[in-house]
């Protein structure tokens, strides 16, 4: 076999399903991950539609239904957590509505896809890539920490700030669009009896929020504001984590709680909200996966299951024709165009939509809300996310 070395650049979500499905088919893959050990932390995530198809797939569906959150619907609240509007999980079955009935932490999923591939795949933690040159021959990689090597082809899994597109497709502002907006998130202790369900509060331009995990042991406490770009340090938690309490200042409800426990947080997450367009997503022997080529924002609700896809199908492409890799790139990105330009969408109202600009507008989303569980503005929502299965898996021989 042909480009039977791959590097994968991110052991987050894409970078480990893309290294168990090229096992499956043959290759060798090494995963290189600029964290210590596989990254903590992060928020709720759903699998949706296909996605849910792959991780049957890869055999590790039970194991996600056994560590789903639990949660049971969303609300918002006002500043004494008197519930304004609510939407149960199971509004639109087990794939539709804002919350999807199978939620998991990030972290566990990535644990499970972690352990699903440690065995029999070279994983390099605690360095980066920082020179890659192509040739005719394949790729040689040059490591923050490590000698040089060489291989058949490399993968940018490693997320919106991809160091993989900046060295061979070009600066991160050529590719990534700032939608407005800022997210942060962090484990919290569940000091509300939130029975399974998440509470978000409003104030102009802001949403707090905190929902239960694990059962209901632990919380998440997340947070969203929008804003024009902010100039700060990506690597410096200390410093966003300053941006977030300048931000909520004075505001009621859980917030202020929340923020003191903000400081204390092993798991802070703080980051721009942007989609990723890359037109072409690979360059020689270099292609981009999940957030990395088209990051659809956490808005979209749909990341996870585009990293999932995007996983399966490169691989299932690249063995079709494991000599032709050119090739192979191009039926990936064929194969998953119009799925990732309908998970890309955003909902209605946008950033918005989930911050709502005045006071008015927060009463007028609430009572949209309301409306979403009646037929027939729920088929709006169902619209957004039954985007999901918008993709026909072909059947790859192992």
């Amino acid at each position: 076999m042909q480009n039977r070395d791959i590097l994968i650049s991110g052991a987050s979500i894409a970078g480990p399903s893309l290294a168990y499905w090229l096992r499956r088919h043959g290759f060798h893959p090494t995963v290189v991950e600029r964290a210590p050990t596989p990254r903590p932390g992060g928020q709720a995530i759903d699998l949706r539609g296909a996605a849910r198809r792959v991780a049957e797939r890869m055999g590790i569906l039970d194991q996600v239904r056994q560590a789903h959150v639990g949660t049971r619907g969303m609300a918002y609240v006002d500043a004494a957590n008197k519930r304004l509007a609510s939407m149960p999980a199971d509004l639109l079955g087990d794939s539709g509505g804002a919350i999807a009935e199978l939620e998991i932490l990030r972290v566990d999923l990535v644990d499970i896809l972690y352990q699903a591939t440690r065995d029999d795949v070279e994983y390099v933690f605690d360095d980066a890539i920082t020179e890659l040159a192509q040739g005719e021959d394949g790729v040689k990689i040059r490591f923050q920490g490590g000698q040089p090597r060489r291989f058949d082809l490399v993968v940018g899994a490693d997320g919106l700030h991809s160091g993989v597109r900046a060295l061979a497709f070009g600066e991160e502002s050529t590719f990534v669009r700032h939608l407005g907006a800022y997210v942060a998130s962090f484990t919290t202790a569940n000091h509300l009896d939130l029975e399974g369900w998440e509470l978000l509060h409003n104030v102009p331009g802001k949403t707090a929020g905190i929902y239960p995990v694990r059962q209901g042991t632990q919380a998440t406490a997340m947070f969203f504001f929008t804003s024009p770009p902010l100039t700060y340090d990506r690597h410096d938690l200390d410093q966003q984590k300053q941006l977030l309490a300048d931000a909520f200042a004075g505001q009621g409800s859980q917030v202020p709680r929340l923020l003191e426990a903000m400081w204390q947080a092993p798991d802070f997450y703080f980051d721009t909200i942007c989609q990723a367009h890359v037109g072409r997503w690979w360059r020689g022997r270099v292609a981009l996966l999940g957030d990395a080529g088209y990051c659809g924002s956490p808005l979209t609700g749909l990341g996870t299951s585009m990293s999932l896809v995007g996983a399966y199908v490169l691989a299932g492409e690249l063995a079709s024709t494991p000599d032709d890799h050119q090739a192979a790139f191009a039926r990936y990105q064929d194969q998953m165009r119009a799925y990732v330009a309908a998970c890309q969408k955003l909902p209605p109202g946008g950033v918005k939509g989930f911050a709502p600009q005045s006071q008015a507008m927060i009463s007028l989303r609430n009572l949209s809300m309301k409306l979403m569980t009646v037929w027939p503005m729920r088929n709006v929502l169902a619209k957004q996310f039954h985007k999901a299965d918008g993709i026909t898996l072909k059947e790859y021989a192992a």
